[in-house]
């Protein structure tokens, strides 16, 4: 880990990121759709060094099966460290469609926060894992 003096903020290695990544369960999702970008919010699961999620028929969907490049962001603060931190992952998606890989997908401890059907796993396969952390000022 190396620390920017200028802003006080501290470059995570790659191994700390997917530790951060692996307390979380909740991120927002980038993908691309047509020339806008969109945002959505996603519940995932680390599944090695991939991020696993489910989606239901629509335009996040659409988004990771045509324009397959994303990127995801999660963030976290510790109360009593008063610090924040932040994840970025950038990567690739794909559905997944083999069905041994969907029985062994879906015995990831993966929950979703919405009751909506969510038939499809999508699974991102990352390409750049960045991370800082910071101390939370007036706090």
């Amino acid at each position: 880990m190396s620390t920017d003096f200028r802003t006080g903020m501290t470059v995570l290695e790659e191994d700390d990121c997917w530790q951060l990544l692996d307390t979380s369960s909740v991120a927002r999702l980038a993908v691309l759709v047509g020339d806008d970008l969109e945002i959505f919010p996603i519940n995932y699961v680390v599944d090695g060094r991939a991020i696993v999620f489910r989606t239901g028929e629509g335009t996040k969907l659409a988004a990771v099966t045509i324009a397959r490049n994303v990127a995801m962001e999660i963030d976290g603060y510790h109360r009593a460290r008063r610090e924040a931190w932040s994840v970025v992952v950038k990567g690739t998606a794909e559905r997944v469609e083999d069905f041994d890989e969907i029985y062994q997908t879906e015995e990831l401890p993966l929950r979703s926060w919405s009751d909506h059907p969510k038939q499809w796993f999508v699974r991102l396969l990352p390409q750049q894992v960045t991370g800082r952390r910071f101390a939370v000022a007036g706090y």
